[in-house]
């Protein structure tokens, strides 16, 4: 372990770049020294039916799990999160300027501390 899952609506199958994601997300775990390098894995689970707030737009959403085995301190857990979340959000940048997308990352089996979220979709509501 750790395994990175993503589930993503095929409405931007085309942009999302799902295999530079995984790449870049390989590299950081290997980075970190944390995690045997033969148990990462990732996967994508694309969305071809789901709604969002109103309906009414052509909104999108990421939403991404690293799942870990035991044995890491919270601060070693807390600096996995936060540096895979900034990743992510790296990669998604130029999607997400550009039309309604949420991100949301958690580190299972976590303090609530360890649920991320990144959403524009709301500022259509204010």
């Amino acid at each position: 372990m750790p395994h990175f899952i993503v589930e993503c609506t095929d409405n931007i199958r085309e942009q999302a770049d799902l295999p530079g994601l995984f790449e870049k997300a390989h590299a950081y775990l290997i980075g970190t020294g944390l995690y045997p390098v033969a148990g990462i894995r990732s996967r994508a689970i694309w969305l071809d039916t789901w709604r969002m707030a109103d309906g009414e737009a052509d909104y999108a959403f990421v939403h991404m799990s690293l799942k870990i085995g035991h044995g890491r301190t919270f601060e070693e857990r807390e600096r996995t999160a936060e540096g895979l979340f900034a990743l992510i959000k790296q990669h998604f940048a130029s999607l997400f300027d550009a039309r309604y997308l949420a991100l949301t990352f958690e580190l299972s089996e976590l303090e609530a501390k360890l649920s991320y979220k990144h959403n524009n979709v709301h500022q259509r509501f204010r």
